[in-house]
């Protein structure tokens, strides 16, 4: 099996970006890129398909900027999809007009039209993600966000001899948004993705894929920052490279305290930076990633692979596969995530907020609706504390600062309706979940600790959450039911790893805690596309202060109209 692979273009893209980034002036600079939404027609899998991408990239661009520097990405919508962009975990301080998601904090720039996202890279350096925040389109509309630290800042780890991104996602035979259109009306779970790929290839364990599989050539000796990000829809995966250790340096853009693995659990939405070293016999080894589910909920469980290929090696030795993690693999997992801890130094501490201000318990759970006209006469939705969330009609930051009322109510409960048994046997019973469209209001400045519950309402499941507008700390996490009598005890109050995007394990809880002084509307949800359509989602207002840089910035003059 000859696999010529991509790596020439696919590394010489990556170093031409950070040679041209890496000339630009130290002190903060304004960035400029323009985000053409345009249709192209792509091949996978033997089949070709028009996908959405930007402009007739996939994956889309790459978005390089430096801490402290402005960001404008000027968005123009050729495609006949409406479109928003989310700018992954960029905290958008005072500034949700820029942070993207449809209905949330703007609305949707429709065809023919454009946006632009004018935004601040503020106290982040790292890896981050921009992808569509639109019906299902960020199953192709996406990419990557590299943001270096300031001049004169080194890594906190010894620095790499080169980078290279790598993009995990997933793809679908058919048109996303057909298939999840013929999915909700039947009301089911539409089809799963017909493969996962490595920078938008799946690798040659996949039919007409050996010109599909991406490469990347190394030097024996040399040390390589591989920035990982999880763009699937609705995958939790593992990802490992054949015969190699990585060391986890980064998550999310924040650094941690370096650990070696042998492979890592990676989140939709979340992003993983490692060291590794091509310090192995030269050959040719499979880098893989394949999904983690520990629920008995069908998956797409098809590995995607790329190569990692040492420099003089032809292309006719036969790459090794690596030894990932069994599929249902709760143990690894749950090890895995205890070991992510902030670095907590002088220079990147971990300000934990150790006095709490708001304590939330939200429940995750499943339900059913009546549906006469669907397959089984129900359809499924998800809530949170016994509520669906329904999407406006305006963008909900709107409605805030301009008043306008009949929009949101902000009495989403602190605390489930009814306790219960969260994670005893299955519970099929209808506890008469609402559908509203009710935010939680929180108070500029005010701590605030969280603890999401997973349910066995109709099953238990892993939910990665994202909260937009904030990092948090994720103080503690364990399995069953989270009792706020003992558990609150073994909290992680010194170095607890610092995120965007956390899990929920599967029939667990996890609580985090977080400073609300980012005053604005922003959107928390469950990273998994199919939860968040089915209404796994909520957001908060943050009230603003007093200060006079503690209130939501003016709205741009373009803002997209309703």
């Amino acid at each position: 099996m000859a696999i010529n692979g991509d790596f020439v273009s696919k590394t010489t893209l990556f170093l031409v970006g950070l040679i041209a980034f890496i000339s630009f002036p130290a002190e903060a600079a304004v960035r400029k890129y323009q985000f053409d939404i345009q249709v192209k027609n792509v091949s996978r899998l033997c089949h070709a398909k028009p996908i959405v991408t930007v402009n007739g990239r996939f994956p889309g661009p790459t978005i390089y900027a430096r801490e402290g520097d402005r960001v404008i990405v000027n968005v123009t919508n050729h495609a006949k999809y409406n479109m928003s962009i989310h700018w992954h975990g960029l905290k958008q301080y005072r500034n949700g007009w820029a942070d993207g998601p449809a209905y949330i904090t703007q609305c949707p720039i429709k065809t023919g039209n454009s946006y632009a996202y004018d935004f601040n890279v503020t106290e982040q350096r790292g890896t981050l993600w921009w992808h569509a925040h639109i019906l299902w389109l960020r199953a192709t509309v996406y990419g990557a966000i590299v943001i270096m630290p300031k001049q004169g800042m080194p890594y906190p780890f010894p620095k790499p001899n080169m980078e290279q991104l790598v993009i995990l996602g997933e793809w679908w035979h058919k048109d996303v948004e057909e298939i999840v259109k013929q999915g909700n009306n039947m009301g089911l779970p539409p089809n799963m993705s017909d493969a996962h790929t490595i920078n938008g290839k799946p690798g040659p364990l996949f039919p007409c894929s050996e010109k599909h599989t991406f490469a990347m050539e190394v030097e024996s000796g040399k040390t390589y920052l591989l920035r990982i990000i999880n763009a699937a829809l609705n995958d939790e995966l593992f990802f490992a490279i054949a015969g190699h250790n990585m060391t986890v340096v980064e998550v999310d853009a924040v650094y941690t305290k370096p650990f070696v693995t042998q492979a890592i659990l990676i989140a939709p939405g979340q992003t993983t930076n490692v060291l590794i070293q091509a310090n192995q016999s030269p050959g040719r080894y499979f880098m893989a990633a394949r999904p983690f589910m520990d629920a008995p909920i069908p998956v797409d469980n098809k590995t995607a692979t790329g190569i990692f290929q040492y420099k003089g090696i032809p292309n006719t030795v036969l790459p090794t596969l690596p030894q990932l993690p069994a599929s249902n693999d709760t143990d690894f997992a749950l090890s895995y995530n205890k070991k992510l801890k902030s670095l907590n130094s002088a220079n990147f501490p971990a300000n934990v907020p150790l006095k709490v201000d708001r304590k939330l318990f939200y429940t995750v759970g499943f339900g059913k609706d009546s549906c006469p006209t669907c397959v089984n006469g129900t359809r499924i939705l998800a809530s949170l504390n016994n509520i669906s969330f329904v999407m406006p009609k305006i963008g909900l930051l709107q409605a805030h600062y301009f008043n306008i009322s009949g929009v949101f109510r902000t009495d989403f409960p602190d605390k489930p309706p009814k306790p219960f048994n969260y994670t005893g046997a299955p519970l099929t019973a209808n506890l008469g979940t609402a559908h509203g469209t009710r935010l939680s209001k929180i108070a500029f400045n005010s701590t605030v600790e969280l603890v999401l519950q997973d349910t066995n309402l109709l099953t238990v499941e892993s939910h990665p959450f994202h909260l937009h507008g904030y990092n948090f700390f994720v103080v503690g996490t364990g399995i069953g039911n989270f009792d706020p009598v003992k558990d609150p005890a073994k909290y992680n109050l010194v170095d607890p790893v610092e995120r965007n995007t956390v899990g929920v394990p599967t029939g667990g809880w996890t609580a985090i805690r977080f400073r609300a002084d980012n005053p604005g509307v922003w959107f928390m949800h469950c990273h998994l596309e199919l939860h968040t359509g089915w209404g796994l989602k909520m957001a908060f207002v943050v009230e603003d202060g007093k200060g006079a840089d503690q209130s939501i910035l003016p709205p741009p003059k373009d803002l997209p109209p309703c």
